[in-house]
């Protein structure tokens, strides 16, 4: 079941109207780049809760 958090960042990155814009601007950077650049980040931790509530003892 937790597999399915994986999709979240799927559906976040590859839904362009989620994030098609320049503003709001985040240390002068347009929110089209630094959005894409948080979910790195998001994904990386979601894959690692993943894989320790899926981790067999």
């Amino acid at each position: 079941m937790y597999f399915l958090l994986l999709a979240i960042p799927c559906v976040a990155v590859l839904w362009p109207p989620f994030y098609a814009s320049v503003e709001p601007r985040l240390a002068g950077v347009p929110f089209f780049y630094w959005y894409q650049f948080l979910w790195i980040i998001l994904t990386a931790l979601l894959t690692v809760f993943v894989y320790f509530a899926t981790k067999k003892k």
